[in-house]
């Protein structure tokens, strides 16, 4: 039996995401922040404003980007962001000791990386994948999982072997020699392309009726932008990225501070990895077999429990048990955001829409950053930010449990609660 293609296209987006943003440039900020610090006598907020800086360029592209993907197709996006991506990446091993440089050099990574991650990506999947797009979704975002956890230890042991420069040459190496040659040989745009519609039926008459009538299905941007469904579901993607977000960028210098080896801290952001990957194939999974809010709900309610156990104070083998429920939240937060887009909203502006809800989610990884950065330099400490990021996580868990049935994408819809 023939493999369908559709799990080629997910293999290609895993390996696009393992070699993304998020694992080249999230997970391993941390690892660079004291190497940074004490080569430019650089204070932690000022560094920290740098990768504020880049989710704020990202923020601000992801609905333009999402237009030229729905204009132009995700190919067209893909291959020239991601050559740009890595080349801007590898320039930071010529970082020069004025901040300026820092931060323009970081809006430029924000910029490109925008179209060679998560929108582009999600609309392939979504185009062809419809009752497994769930699991479709999680398995391609388990690439970023993967990357989350191999990419902090392998970061430390270069920087630990030939210093940091070196270190940021290599890892932007990646997406050009690995990502740009897979994109051009494997992805393509949609299954009626190579005569097939979603989850691999054979086109005949009429299926090709079928997949046509389907296509149009769906809100234009202006009206799901007047619904309250977008804004409720956008505000738990900002409360839930600013608190992952925050955490996931100063969470080696906060176990630092408790006293933790640098090599133990490492080793915690590759929990915080292992959970992402967890969370996306698993989130993924259920999502195509319970009510979707409801389950970004338990998942973000999880997040709640890890911040809460950082805030009492705890090391040692609970820190890994809290990094490892922040990061189940956070890898669950991206699968959620296209899997609801792409049902209340339809696919007719799937890359419009999910580039702006990418936006409030990466707006929430702007200011969770900073303020946890200005918080530990105004106060001594993170105690205080992380008892307001509890709270954060719980109303965000709340407004998901408000929104109501799917509005449209599929015979899923019956099975939502009102």
């Amino acid at each position: 039996m023939a493999i369908f293609y559709g799990w080629v296209i997910v293999l290609a987006a895993a390996i696009a995401y393992l070699f993304s943003f998020g694992p080249l440039v999230g997970a391993t900020f941390g690892i660079f922040l004291n190497s940074l610090a004490e080569e430019f006598n650089w204070d932690r907020a000022e560094i920290a404003s740098a990768y504020s800086i880049s989710l704020l360029a990202m923020t601000v592209c992801s609905p333009v980007i999402g237009k030229l993907v729905d204009r132009w197709g995700a190919r067209r996006v893909i291959l020239p962001a991601t050559a740009l991506f890595g080349s801007v990446l590898m320039s930071l091993a010529w970082l020069t000791p004025h901040l300026g440089h820092f931060y323009v050099t970081f809006a430029a990574i924000g910029i490109f990386s925008g179209g060679s991650a998560h929108v582009p990506y999600t609309r392939v999947i979504s185009h062809w994948f419809d009752r497994r797009r769930g699991l479709a979704l999680g398995l391609a975002m388990g690439g970023l999982g993967i990357g989350m956890f191999t990419m902090p230890a392998l970061t430390h042991l270069l920087i630990s072997r030939y210093g940091w420069r070196i270190t940021y040459a290599l890892l932007g190496s990646l997406p050009i020699f690995i990502v740009v040659p897979i994109v051009r040989l494997l992805l393509t745009e949609k299954p009626e392309d190579v005569g097939l519609s979603p989850d691999g039926i054979r086109r005949d008459a009429g299926h090709s009726r079928s997949a046509s009538s389907e296509a149009p299905l769906g809100l234009s941007p202006s009206e799901a932008l007047r619904t309250r469904t977008f804004w409720s579901m956008g505000t738990a993607f900002f409360l839930m990225s600013l608190c992952a977000i925050g955490i996931m960028i100063h969470l080696v210098p906060l176990l630092l501070d408790r006293g933790l080896s640098a090599e133990y801290a490492a080793w915690a952001m590759s929990v915080f990895g292992v959970a992402l990957f967890v969370g996306r194939i698993a989130c993924g999974a259920v999502l195509d077999r319970f009510f979707a809010p409801f389950v970004a709900a338990a998942f973000f309610s999880l997040a709640g429990v890890g911040i809460l156990l950082l805030w009492l104070g705890f090391g040692g083998i609970i820190a890994f048990v809290a990094a490892f429920l922040i990061g189940l939240a956070m890898g669950s937060e991206v699968d959620v955001i296209a899997y609801l887009v792409s049902r209340y909203f339809g696919l007719r502006s799937f890359g419009e829409l999910c580039g702006y809800s990418f936006s409030l989610y990466l707006f929430g990884g702007v200011v969770g950053p900073f303020l946890m950065g200005v918080s530990f330099e105004r106060l001594g400490s993170y105690h205080e930010i992380l008892l307001v990021l509890f709270l954060l996580s719980l109303i965000a868990s709340g407004l998901m449990t408000r929104l109501g049935a799917y509005h449209v994408g599929s015979t899923l819809g019956r099975m939502a609660r009102a």
